[in-house]
């Protein structure tokens, strides 16, 4: 654990805390897919990641599909990409392979040489179809759970991880493509996490290798920030002598008297689930990586207060802040676990949920099955008619699908209260 002591010190030293907007990566209405093994095909990260996007930045009009397939490796979806993810033009492709390259023992040079060329193919097909390949590096494997039956295991093989990270990195510098450091940000959050949570705190999951919504997150949050999104959600500001009230970012004043503010909120923050220590929620995870200050900020900001401290009801919880505090700005999103939006919030996340269900079943069951019909039969005008109907008729439906977790971020209204205390 030492080593990695020293590679999460070094991480919060090199880490950028905000992706500034110049570096956004998606443009109004593109179209993101989401690919990679059984890590993706668990449907979290990508989960997260497309309702953040239609939550938290509704106005950029992403669709997103996931593309995940358990045990695959890079050179798997190169063999596949044609059929199951050209003709769905993609403008912005997430990568997250290395997992099952890796071949769960030491790194070798032929393990690199594979996953590299792989991932050379993959990035070069994009490339011809027009879209950006956020290149993402694997995660990790957990210094905990391996340990039990091979206590040197994790150090071997995240050792070998690490390296296809770093292929990872290499080609997206050499293809000027962002690099999504899967790797680094699932490292520095488990090395932190256990330190405070204990040794048997898992954040790659209870087998190890498959992360729970506490390490997905951290993924989506290294991804988020690849496609550079700033985090900037709006605010809410209040001069207290004054009465006057401002509001920006998708959030409007719909009254103000006093210290009460009441406000319609057409942007979501993202919000959390479970406890402080359990891995199955993502809420436990928050301290050991900067989600919120990175992605998540809703800043209510009160000038002109005349006490020393205030009192400031959100939702159903209340909590006591500095004059200072309150001048410099609060983030709702980080100091209210509990707020007005959780409830549309999992709303669209359920959505989100379901729709991705039907991608999976959409490839794996029926769409890469297209890529048997060779032969006589690719050659059949009336069976390829037919196979164009069916991609088109099941495309179809995912967009409804799309349209309906779009709907479902709806505009939330609430109120805010500032009291001052004597």
């Amino acid at each position: 654990m030492q080593r990695y002591s020293i590679i999460f010190s070094c991480l919060l030293v090199i880490l950028p805390a905000v992706v500034s907007g110049d570096d956004l990566v998606l443009e109004k209405g593109d179209r993101l897919a989401i690919i990679g093994d059984s890590i993706t095909e668990q449907k979290l990260y990508s989960k997260y990641i497309e309702t953040y996007l239609l939550a938290c930045y509704p106005e950029l009009e992403i669709q997103s599909f996931q593309f995940g397939w358990g045990g695959e490796r890079a050179p798997g979806f190169a063999n596949r990409m044609e059929n199951d993810l050209v003709p769905w033009k993609p403008d912005v492709v997430t990568t997250c392979y290395g997992m099952n390259d890796g071949s769960y023992r030491a790194y070798t040079e032929q393990i690199g040489k594979t996953y590299e060329q792989g991932m050379r193919t993959i990035i070069d097909r994009m490339k011809l179809a027009g879209a950006t390949v956020v290149v993402g590096s694997p995660g990790v494997v957990d210094s905990f759970t391996w340990a039990r039956n091979n206590p040197d295991f994790d150090k071997v093989y995240n050792d070998n991880l690490e390296h296809l990270g770093q292929i990872a990195s290499k080609l997206a510098k050499e293809n000027k493509f962002p690099h999504a450091d899967v790797f680094g940000a699932m490292m520095a959050a488990m090395v932190s996490a256990k330190a405070a949570l204990g040794a048997e705190y898992p954040v790659a999951g209870g087998d190890g290798v498959h992360p729970g919504r506490n390490g997905h997150l951290v993924m989506a949050c290294a991804f988020l920030k690849a496609l550079g999104l700033d985090g900037n959600l709006g605010g809410i500001t209040l001069d207290v002598a004054t009465g006057k009230t401002q509001a920006s970012g998708g959030h409007r004043v719909v009254s103000s008297s006093g210290g009460t503010v009441a406000v319609e909120s057409s942007r979501y923050p993202f919000c959390f689930s479970g406890n402080n220590k359990d891995p199955n929620g993502t809420r436990s995870i928050l301290p050991h990586f900067p989600f919120n200050s990175d992605l998540n900020r809703f800043i209510l900001t009160v000038n002109n207060l005349q006490t020393a401290t205030a009192d400031v009801t959100f939702g159903l919880t209340t909590k006591s802040f500095t004059k200072q505090q309150l001048s410099d700005g609060i983030n709702l999103a980080a100091e209210f676990d509990e707020n007005p939006f959780v409830g549309p919030f999992n709303q669209v996340l359920n959505a989100v949920a379901q729709k991705q269900a039907l991608e999976t079943q959409m490839i794996k069951g029926l769409i890469t099955n297209f890529r048997q019909l060779r032969g006589p039969l690719a050659e059949d005008a009336e069976v390829q008619s037919a196979l164009k109907t069916l991609r088109r008729k099941m495309m179809e439906e995912n967009d409804a699908a799309h349209a309906k977790a779009k709907a479902a971020v709806k505009p939330v209204t609430y109120k805010i209260v500032v009291t001052p205390k004597p």
